[in-house]
């Protein structure tokens, strides 16, 4: 079903709202590896420190969040600053609705403005698919773009059984000889809202 979506900037005070559309990913999937969900004051926490230096999206619908995507570091040494990873988490009974297609579009694109290059997925896979896990991050991200970049082989536990874990990639912008230095995300917020309409 297709909805009308409005893609905005997090904010701590969107803490709860998160922990809550994420608990049921933590609870029931292999989709992440955490296995008790954060608390609303930890998700806080989270997002406060992502902001720092990452963009962090909600999509909303008639006032409700049905999804977020942000991004991190890939690794913390300078040599790494032209790379993020990204994550994302979609309410259950929105998924298939456009709203990953949605979020992802302004992530990649604010991230381009920051200059990155390279954003990478880290994608919890099953050998054989389960009522915790299947492949569809995997085809998600193939239809916007992401290649497979490596496997890691049984590497995570959950529910009594092991886990794969993929990486996949996508390059943004050319491999220049000099890069452009990486620009904060807070001080291209206001261009974003003004380019993407987000608020």
């Amino acid at each position: 079903m297709k909805r009308d979506i409005t893609i905005r900037w997090v904010t701590p005070e969107d803490a709860a709202a998160l922990a809550s559309l994420y608990a049921p990913y933590v609870r029931d999937t292999a989709i992440t590896f955490e296995y008790e969900p954060p608390t609303a004051e930890e998700f806080r926490r989270r997002i406060c420190h992502t902001l720092e230096r990452y963009p962090y999206f909600a999509a909303e619908s008639e006032g409700r969040i049905v999804g977020y995507a942000y991004a991190g570091p890939f690794h913390a040494r300078a040599a790494y600053d032209w790379d993020a990873e990204l994550s994302i988490y979609v309410a259950w009974d929105c998924r298939g609705a456009g709203v990953g297609r949605q979020l992802y579009t302004a992530l990649e694109q604010a991230l381009g403005d920051m200059h990155l290059r390279n954003l990478y997925a880290s994608i919890a896979s099953p050998p054989v698919e389960d009522e915790h896990l299947t492949l569809d991050s995997v085809r998600f991200h193939s239809h916007m773009g992401y290649t497979l970049a490596g496997t890691f082989r049984r590497c995570g536990y959950k529910f009594g059984r092991w886990y794969d874990m993929v990486w996949m990639e996508k390059i943004i912008a050319p491999c220049d000889a000099e890069p452009l230095p990486v620009v904060s995300a807070a001080s291209l917020r206001a261009r974003w809202a003004e380019r993407l309409g987000i608020r």
